[in-house]
């Protein structure tokens, strides 16, 4: 019997989106097609919200956690294998692998295009250039599940796996893997340069972007949980510990005793590349500590304290932090369920696009 999407009905509630009492229901039938019912007096954000939400379960139908089962039936043990030797060599490498996973579904939807090679590719992206890391580990991933079945599983596809088992490796959940994504054809380096998050947007941006693809504020502060591992280098988060915003002392929102200690790490006449544990005490465990960091003014990057601390957070983000804060099995639930709808952005199946022999460059004609 094939698999059914998780989802099989998505409800709305009549203030979020409608003038008159009613609901929308996206149902998904067997065909895998996606209706809206009928509905009067609809503004148009709720429209564009169940546009968005019908397309996102469209691809939910396309995809498919046992996709590789007769065509590549070893795919999950093999990248997993590869993934756990990379950890092995640099615990750092679970968090690389993870954000290549999001930075690549955020331009252009999740197909693998953050991995292709060129000047003009968006690895040389502003938010990404001297940042992204971790293609080695996925030559190595791809040459591995190349050997077992050539010309099979997809880049994108070993971007999703490989961020999936970097999270358990590293204490956190498991989830199903959605897979049958295609490569891209080409990068969009403009699109990278505009659409990723930035650590020094605003919190209204950061949603804005978010929403850009389908995802909404439970998913921002839930993404942002991703910084449970991992480092940041202090051309990120150096302007808070001196001169912050013209004011001639250190953003009041981040605890003292970090900023001294920061300051350290990032003297003001360096050149920005040290780095320092985005969580605070827990750098390689991925936990809920993030979260009870933000409480304490202990983010790192602006715009994790601002999911917290900024007067936008108070009717958007800071409720959210504060129950992750106390409650580990929330977080670590909604992360996995973030990651399978980040991981259904815009994914290229079917005859679109190709899957690549070397995740670097398109496969010649």
């Amino acid at each position: 019997m094939p698999e059914q999407p998780a989802a099989m009905a998505v409800k709305i509630s009549p203030q979020s989106c409608l003038y008159k009492p009613s609901h929308a229901v996206i149902h998904i039938p067997n065909t895998g097609y996606v209706h809206i019912s009928r509905m009067k007096n609809m503004d148009s954000s709720c429209l564009k919200f169940l546009t968005l939400m019908s397309l996102a379960l469209t691809v939910s139908a396309q995809l498919s956690s046992n996709f590789y089962d007769a065509t590549c039936p070893n795919v999950l043990q093999i990248v997993r294998s590869q993934v756990m030797k990379a950890i092995m060599n640099e615990q750092r490498m679970a968090a690389s692998l993870l954000r290549l996973h999001f930075h690549d579904c955020f331009v252009d939807g999740c197909d693998g295009s953050i991995l292709l090679d060129g000047s003009n590719g968006e690895k040389f992206a502003l938010p990404n250039m001297n940042s992204v890391r971790g293609f080695e580990v996925v030559d190595s991933i791809k040459v591995a599940v190349e050997n077992a079945c050539a010309g099979v599983v997809s880049c994108a596809d070993i971007l999703a796996i490989a961020a999936r088992d970097s999270v358990l490796f590293s204490g956190g959940p498991t989830w199903r893997v959605q897979l049958g994504r295609r490569d891209g054809l080409v990068a969009n380096q403009t699109g990278a340069n505009t659409g990723l998050p930035s650590p020094f947007d605003p919190l209204a941006t950061i949603i804005s972007k978010f929403a850009a693809v389908g995802l909404d504020v439970t998913d921002v502060v839930t993404l942002s949980g991703g910084h449970t591992i991992g480092l940041s280098r202090c051309a990120f988060f150096s302007r808070r510990l001196l001169n912050y915003s013209g004011t001639g002392a250190p953003d009041t929102t981040m605890d003292p005793t970090m900023v001294s200690d920061l300051q350290t790490v990032c003297p003001q006449n360096g050149d920005g590349n040290s780095t320092a544990p985005l969580d605070r005490n827990s750098e390689d465990l991925f936990d809920n500590n993030y979260f009870s960091n933000l409480l304490s003014g202990k983010g790192l990057l602006e715009s994790d304290q601002i999911l917290f601390s900024s007067a936008a957070a108070a009717t958007t983000t800071k409720t959210l932090v504060e129950t992750y804060s106390k409650n580990s099995a929330s977080f670590m639930t909604a992360f996995a369920n973030s990651m399978v709808k980040m991981g259904s952005i815009s994914p290229l199946t079917g005859s679109n696009g190709q899957i690549r022999k070397n995740c670097r460059v398109v496969n010649s004609s």
